[in-house]
Parts: C-alpha cells; sequence; structure tokens
C-alpha cells in the first residue's frame, strides 16, 4: 500500500471521462452527462466485488462510520463498543452522532477481543465496531455470534483492510454493513473518500437518504429539490472524480493485495532473523490482505532497542504503543474530554456533568501486547534497495535482542 504507487492511464482515462462531460456532481445534470455516472458505477462494482447487494459511497472512511452509526438509529445516550487500536475516526465518529464510545481490549490479532467485547456490553449497548486493523480480520464471525446473541448491530470498520477475505467472504459483509477508506494511504485510494456496503435494502436506503441532505431521490418531473424528506440529512456526497479514481483503483486492487502478499512475505524472511520473534495472529493467511506486517518481541525493553537499532539504520519500524493516532492511552484529547464546546458536548451532558471518564491504564492486555510489538506498511513496489536496507538494519538489531 498505497494505491498511488500504481497511478496510471486508467486513471487518467477514468477522469478523462467526467472532465470530458463537465459533470462533477454524483446526481443530475442526464443529458450533459452522457450517461456517464461514475459514483454510481463505483458504488455497483465494489458492492459486487464484497458479495453484497449495495453500495453508499461518501466522502471519507470517518463520514461512512457517521453515515452507518447514524442509518442503524445511533443517538445519544446510546453506547457503542469498539476497541482500543484503530484510528481516531473511529471512535469520532461515535461521539459525533451523540453516543458514548466503550473501548475493549485487543487480542494478538491487534483486533477486538470477544471475551472483553461480551463483558462490556450493557442495556445501553446500541452497535459494535470491530476494527480489521492494519489489513488483518477481526474475529468477525465470533463477534457475531456474540452480536446475535444480544440482538446488537455491527459495523465493520475495514478501512484499512480492503480487498482482505475471512473463510471465503470479504471483510465487510458479515456485519449489518461495513466502512472502507479510499484516503491517500489505502491500498486502493480515492485521494479522500469511502463507501458503506450493506445487504439490507433498506438500511442501504436510509444511508443515500441522510448523505445527500435527506433527499430520497425519487424520480419526479421537478428535478433535484422536487423529493420528499422523511428525515433531516447531512452532505456526504462524494463526487464523479473520486467515483473515477475509485474504478481504476478498484480494478487493481487485486493485483495491489497480490504484490504486498509477495513482499510481505519477503520482508518477514528479513524479520525472522530477530531471537524469539513472533507474529500477529492471521486467521486467514490465504485471504490477508498483506498490507501490514506486524511482530512481537519477547518484552518491551527489547522492542524498544531493536527499533532504535532499526531506526538508526534507516529502518525504522512504527511502535503503535506510543502512537498517537491510533492508540487508546496516547489520545490526550480524548481522556481529557477537549472539546470546542462552551458545554463540553460530547463529554458533557446539557447539565454540564461528566458523561463518562476515560482511564488510560484500563486495558492492560492491549498494553501488554503492544508494548512489545512493532509494524512495518508493506509497499506494492519494494525495490530491492530498500529490502537490502531493511534486511540489514534488523541483522544488526538482531545482536540486542
Amino acid at each position: 500500500m498505497p494505491g498511488f504507487e500504481v497511478f496510471g492511464e486508467e486513471e487518467k482515462k477514468e477522469i478523462m471521462d467526467v472532465l470530458d462531460t463537465g459533470v462533477l456532481f454524483r446526481y443530475e445534470f442526464g443529458e450533459q452527462r452522457k450517461g456517464i455516472y461514475k459514483v454510481r458505477t463505483f458504488e455497483e462494482k465494489f458492492a459486487a466485488y464484497c458479495g453484497v447487494g449495495h453500495g453508499q459511497a461518501v466522502t471519507s472512511g470517518t463520514a461512512a462510520l457517521k453515515v452507518a452509526l447514524t442509518a442503524l438509529g445511533v443517538g445519544v445516550g446510546d453506547e457503542v463498543i469498539t476497541q482500543c487500536f484503530t484510528f481516531v475516526a473511529t471512535w469520532e465518529a461515535i461521539l459525533d452522532v451523540g453516543a458514548i464510545p466503550v473501548f475493549a481490549e485487543v487480542d494478538e490479532t491487534l483486533n477486538l477481543d470477544p471475551v472483553d467485547l461480551e463483558k462490556k456490553i450493557t442495556a445501553k449497548t446500541k452497535a459494535i465496531i470491530p476494527v480489521h486493523m492494519m489489513g488483518a480480520p477481526a474475529r468477525i464471525e465470533e463477534i457475531m455470534v456474540i452480536a446475535d446473541r444480544h440482538n446488537i448491530s455491527v459495523i465493520e470498520d475495514t478501512a484499512q483492510a480492503a480487498g482482505a477475505i475471512l473463510n471465503g467472504k470479504r471483510l465487510g459483509s458479515f456485519g449489518a454493513c461495513g466502512t472502507f477508506s479510499f484516503d491517500a494511504v489505502k491500498t486502493m485510494t480515492t485521494g479522500e473518500g469511502g463507501m458503506v456496503v450493506t445487504n439490507d435494502e433498506n438500511l442501504w436506503r436510509q444511508m443515500s437518504e441522510y448523505h445527500d441532505h435527506g433527499h430520497d431521490h425519487a424520480v419526479n418531473p421537478g428535478g433535484r429539490g422536487g423529493e420528499g424528506r422523511s428525515f433531516v440529512g447531512f452532505n456526504f456526497r462524494m463526487m464523479e472524480l473520486q467515483g473515477a479514481m475509485g474504478l481504476a483503483q478498484l480494478a487493481k486492487l487485486d493485483g495491489m493485495i497480490a504484490a504486498q502478499r509477495k513482499n510481505k512475505a519477503a520482508m518477514k524472511e528479513a524479520v525472522d532473523k530477530l531471537p524469539g520473534v513472533t507474529y500477529r495472529t492471521i486467521l486467514d493467511e490465504a485471504g490477508d490482505s498483506a498490507t501490514f506486517l506486524a511482530f512481537m518481541l519477547p518484552d518491551a525493553d527489547k522492542t524498544r532497542k531493536v527499533n532504535e537499532v532499526l531506526n538508526a539504520n534507516g529502518a525504522g519500524a512504527v511502535y503503535f504503543a506510543v502512537n498517537t493516532w491510533h492508540y487508546y492511552p496516547e489520545w490526550e484529547h480524548l481522556l481529557a474530554g477537549k472539546t470546542l464546546a462552551h458545554n463540553g458536548w460530547p463529554f458533557k451532558d446539557p447539565a454540564s456533568k461528566r458523561k463518562v471518564v476515560y482511564d488510560p491504564k484500563s486495558l492492560p492486555q492491549s498494553a501488554a501486547i503492544l508494548d512489545r510489538t512493532l509494524v512495518y506498511q508493506v509497499p506494492v513496489k519494494l525495490f530491492a534497495e530498500r529490502l537490502a536496507q531493511i534486511t540489514a538494519a534488523l541483522e544488526k538489531a538482531a545482536a540486542v535482542v
């Protein structure tokens, strides 16, 4: 990853189709656009690729989460369980619909631990958002059993795992809906952009209307503006240029994943040089999107020392234990309840009472795992010189383990 590594004539052609019509807007302008509907076509093809019936394109992966939560009826007073290792967008979307994020432990999949998930369910739990973090599946089959037993909706945050498979099914197709991101560093990218996929036609229709100011999109003689509105919406429309990019990138996705699998295997061979190294649990190696290589060392002290050597030799790994974008104890704005709202919303209720307090030390299992985990991003194109640099750095790091 990411998909910009393989930009080429295919993306240019799709974009020129749009520019030739002069129509950048998702809807209307039927005569001028000459039958070209890039976003609509992208939705249809991406849904089919995921093995589901419907796709709703939006402006970002963050918007996809908010649209999904809203369509499922999540709101003020509800709780939504997610994992403590994820990008901030997952819980930002929960807060933005007025609900309370409840954080659960991860296990050695680096994704939501089903055992801790069940402990966190209360009468207020309205939804569960497992994250297929860094391109590999959460224990989604087990999570679905738990969710179904409690009659709770599941939204799969598949932002980093487009194209990944678990036991013959695409990630994003297990829950009520799956959300995807196509931002600048994803395996397939539209620069910015996202998608929600679902098999539930009614849920898709609600998402379609909500993301476009509540317009019901009924065909009517008055054109746009003549539709009815069943509820208040917002604007999360994807534009035609993004849809065009998405079509070209989707056609390349399987090829990019195949390249990443090959490159990940080569990088893993180099990491194997570290004494005592183990690897993240991948539930379906054959379905791995191979966007990241995560490996564990015996303890936190050795992990930090190894990464010091790697950094000194130009091949530093990501140490998520201190990452401020992806790990719960490092989200200082969440922990402190920082907000621009004068009344403290969404961390305080209308009476200015704090609704929830987050303890950075409340998830020890996750800390014990992430404190000894290092991660390499896997490129689509891995040049021999770069692999040699990584290999040499790991050989030097092996001496400190």
